[in-house]
C-alpha cells in the first residue's frame, strides 16, 4: 500500500538527478568516471602509455585517501547522481594564492567530469553550480579552472557557464618522456 502523498518519479535520464557530497563508498564510481572521461578527453593529446595509466581503481584509491584525509578543509568532492548511480563528480579547493592574475581568495575547480553515457541532461551544470555555491559559502570571490587548450568541449562548456579564458596558460608535464600538455585558465567572479 503506497503512501497517499507518494508520487512516481518520471522515468528517463532526469529522474532523481541530484548532487551531494561524496562518500568513501562513492570512490570506485568516481574513479571509473574519471578514467572513462580522461581516456576520451586526452586521446590524441597524450601518448598511449599515459592513457593506459588512467584506471578506475587507481583513481579511486587517490579519491579515497583524499576523502579520508582532505588536503585542506576547503577541499571538497561532490558527486552527481542519476537515481542512486554516480554519473559525474567535481573536486574543488582553494586556488594557489601565489598565482598571478587571480584574486587571493579564488577557489579552483580541480576536476569536473560527467560520464559520456550521462551527458547532455544537465549533470555538468548542476555540478558546476554546486561547486560555485560551495566556494561562495567558503567566502571565495572567484572560481577558476585549468583546461586542456585542445579540449574544445570542456572550453565550450566553461564558456557557456560564464568562465572566460583570462589569457593565462601553462605547460604541464604529463608523460614519462616529458610530454607536455598546454592548459589555459578560465575564471569568473562569484557574485
Amino acid at each position: 500500500m503506497s503512501h497517499p502523498h507518494h508520487h512516481e518519479h518520471a522515468p528517463g535520464p532526469l529522474a532523481d538527478a541530484s548532487v551531494r557530497t561524496a562518500r568513501v563508498s562513492d570512490t570506485p564510481a568516481v574513479g571509473l568516471v574519471q578514467a572513462t572521461v580522461w581516456r576520451e578527453a586526452y586521446a590524441g593529446m597524450l601518448p598511449p602509455l599515459v592513457l593506459d595509466e588512467f584506471e578506475g581503481p587507481r583513481f579511486a584509491s587517490v579519491w579515497r585517501r583524499s576523502l579520508q584525509e582532505p588536503p585542506s578543509p576547503q577541499h571538497r568532492l561532490l558527486v552527481a547522481c542519476a537515481g542512486e548511480q554516480v554519473v559525474g563528480f567535481v573536486a574543488i579547493g582553494p586556488a594557489d594564492p601565489e598565482e598571478p592574475g587571480l584574486p587571493e581568495d579564488a577557489g579552483e575547480v580541480l576536476v569536473l567530469a560527467v560520464h559520456p553515457d550521462a551527458r547532455r541532461v544537465g549533470h555538468g551544470s548542476r555540478l558546476l553550480n554546486a561547486a560555485a555555491d560551495t566556494l561562495r559559502a567558503n567566502d571565495r570571490s572567484a572560481i577558476v579552472s585549468w583546461l586542456p587548450a585542445a579540449d574544445e568541449r570542456a572550453r565550450a562548456f566553461a564558456a557557456s557557464a560564464g568562465l572566460e579564458a583570462d589569457g593565462a596558460w601553462r605547460e604541464r608535464v604529463v608523460g614519462p618522456d616529458g610530454e607536455r600538455l598546454r592548459e589555459v585558465r578560465v575564471q569568473a567572479l562569484l557574485p
